[in-house]
């Protein structure tokens, strides 16, 4: 099933995809894709609808996030061997954890800003995983069953602000619309296997990242055991799991990074795509 929240900012409505890619109003069924709307019983009920009864939307224009509420955006760094050898950094013994801000969230089509003085501002296309129970110290074995879907995340990033700027990651990944999310909340049982998933990013049509979560360091049931042994995850959190190969910051024969006027697309096998327009301040 895949789930969508479309319309102006601020003014979303969910909505649902039919087996022909075309959007259906869940306007009378949820009032938004809140965490409350991510809960077993409630993604069992939506499961039961049969799309040809809703409301068909002709334009939808713009997509939202695909959850709204999301309370915690937590981000996994160096978690593909072939991006990290990219990185010349170490594969980490344990998941490098940062978080980016839930302010940065916006559609997955919406511009991305750069912000004033930024000379590094950098693409990932990563898998996006949105919790739907609960949860606290779960293991491996029972971590998958606290997710209710996936989804494609750019994690937008500044280098300089990540890396040169000391302390943590935290504050080259928080800017505003650094978090474009979507365009679908694709619930499990149609991401039987979230690793084996192809990805991709093209920047002004030239693709520069080609991978597959199969390279992952560290599974999608590994990130939410081990996160969840420091935090309590919550309904609507949306981890963003580590992209592979091929951003900015490891371009060969030299880095290259966003400008203004760039068009930045990307998309994940059975997630959808997103596009984005780069402007200045």
């Amino acid at each position: 099933m895949k789930l969508c929240r479309y319309g102006p900012s601020g003014s979303e409505k969910p909505g649902l995809l039919d087996t022909q890619g075309r959007v259906r109003d869940l306007s009378a069924i949820l009032t938004d894709l809140t965490p409350d709307a991510l809960t077993l019983d409630s993604l069992s009920r939506l499961e039961a609808l049969n799309p040809s009864d809703l409301p068909l939307v002709e334009t939808p224009g713009r997509f939202g996030p695909p959850v709204t509420g999301t309370r915690q955006f937590i981000a996994v760094g160096l978690n593909y061997s072939d991006h990290a050898r990219e990185a010349k950094m170490p594969i980490p013994a344990e998941p490098i954890l940062f978080t980016k801000g839930v302010s940065c969230i916006q559609g997955p089509n919406d511009p991305v800003v750069i912000p004033r003085g930024s000379q590094k501002t950098d693409w990932e296309v990563e898998l996006g995983v949105v919790i739907g129970v609960k949860a606290y110290d779960v293991s491996e074995a029972d971590a998958l069953n606290h997710v209710a879907g996936y989804c494609v995340v750019n994690d937008v990033s500044e280098r300089e602000y990540q890396l040169e700027r000391g302390g943590t990651w935290d504050k080259g990944k928080a800017c505003p619309t650094f978090g474009p999310v979507g365009p679908w909340l694709v619930t499990t049982e149609d991401v039987p296997d979230p690793q084996d998933l192809a990805m991709w990013l093209d920047v002004n049509g030239r693709r520069v990242q080609t991978g597959n979560t199969r390279t992952m360091i560290f599974s999608v049931a590994n990130l939410v055991s081990y996160i969840s042994k420091f935090m309590t995850l919550l309904p609507g959190d949306i981890i963003t799991t580590g992209t592979p190969p091929g951003v900015g910051m490891g371009q060969s024969p030299a880095p290259w990074f966003l400008k203004p006027g760039d068009r930045v697309a990307l998309g994940i096998e059975k997630l959808g795509e997103q596009t984005q327009q780069v402007c200045g301040t």
